[in-house]
């Protein structure tokens, strides 16, 4: 089982990143809660997500590989996605999904990011907040015909696999 670093209290403010992609880089777990407003089911997603240098994310991306279980409306499935992360020489960042579309645009440093990715008929809404050299939370709100979904996340730095 990976050991979690910890750290002391969360800081309130953001804490800023000057490169997103070196920051992101390694191993973390993630705590999902997913809440479907509409039909009020709430679900959680755990597991662990990987960035790193792979074949599969050439120039210097990173593959965004996250793994684990979603526990959902009574069962439980595996769960899994894959998004790659190609940083830019100002320290932001491009996210796009594992097929090479794009996703959104990622700037984290003011420690903060909020960016749209709108999806067919459904919005996402999605903030990025950084709270400390070892974690992170990422919020997607989404919206459209048939969505009404909030998504919270927390990732934590993992010291090792």
């Amino acid at each position: 089982m990976p050991r979690e670093r910890t750290s002391e209290s969360s800081p309130i403010r953001p804490y800023p990143v000057a490169d997103a992609a070196a920051y992101l880089g390694g191993y973390w777990s993630v705590e999902r809660v997913v809440r479907d407003l509409t039909g009020g089911v709430e679900g959680r997603f755990v597991g662990t997500a990987d960035f790193r240098s792979t074949e599969e994310a050439p120039g210097g991306a990173l593959a965004h590989v996250e793994e684990g279980r979603l526990d959902w409306d009574g069962r439980t499935f595996p769960a899994s996605r894959t998004l790659r992360l190609r940083p830019r020489d100002d320290g932001t960042a491009e996210v796009d999904f594992a097929d090479g579309r794009p996703f959104h645009d990622l700037d984290l440093r003011e420690g903060v990011w909020t960016t749209v990715h709108p999806c067919a008929a459904d919005r996402y809404e999605g903030t990025f907040t950084v709270r400390s050299a070892d974690e992170w939370h990422l919020e997607w709100r989404v919206t459209g015909p048939a969505k009404d979904q909030v998504l919270r996340s927390v990732y934590r730095r993992l010291l090792d696999r």
